[in-house]
């Protein structure tokens, strides 16, 4: 379980990692039915014998079925902020998909804290520098730089912030 961690001591972690996840496998059930949630049934993802013909040699998880994991990645490894009341995805300034995830791989994310900043009275902005690593692979799935709102009592703001 991810350790928790104040308002007041956020700042103090800026530019480090924050924290890795367990590994996540991403078999051919999961993307199937990431296939079915999304409607995309390109074969690459969906047909093991037609996908063995292309440069992959066999099936590969969408890139945004790896996207989505960050999510649970996020859950299982980022600290907790004490005060927070509800945390919201802002959304990401950049995402790039630099390696397929091949179905029967592990993959698992590298969190950094690359900013934070203040928002009003009741909300911290938190900006991530992410990639998701495939295990025993050299290149990452993806990077992106992923931006989340945590919203908490302003009467729990530091004074100092």
């Amino acid at each position: 379980m991810p350790r928790e961690i104040s308002l007041s001591e956020v700042r103090d972690i800026v530019g480090t990692e924050v924290g890795l996840s367990d590994w996540i496998m991403v078999d051919q059930t999961m993307i199937n039915a990431f296939a079915d949630a999304t409607n995309d049934h390109q074969f690459i993802h969906v047909d093991p014998e037609r996908a063995k013909a292309t440069p992959f040699g066999g099936t590969i998880a969408h890139g945004f079925l790896t996207l989505s994991l960050l999510s649970a990645m996020n859950y299982n490894c980022l600290p907790k902020i004490r005060e927070q009341t509800l945390g919201i995805n802002y959304g990401f300034e950049k995402v790039r998909f630099m390696a397929p995830v091949k179905s029967g791989s592990r993959i698992r994310g590298h969190f950094m804290l690359a900013d934070s900043r203040f928002r009003g009275a009741g909300m911290i902005m938190l900006t991530y520098e992410v990639s998701v690593e495939i295990e025993n692979e050299r290149k990452a799935a993806l990077t992106a730089t992923w931006i989340t709102i945590s919203q908490f009592d302003p009467k729990d703001r530091p004074e100092d912030a």
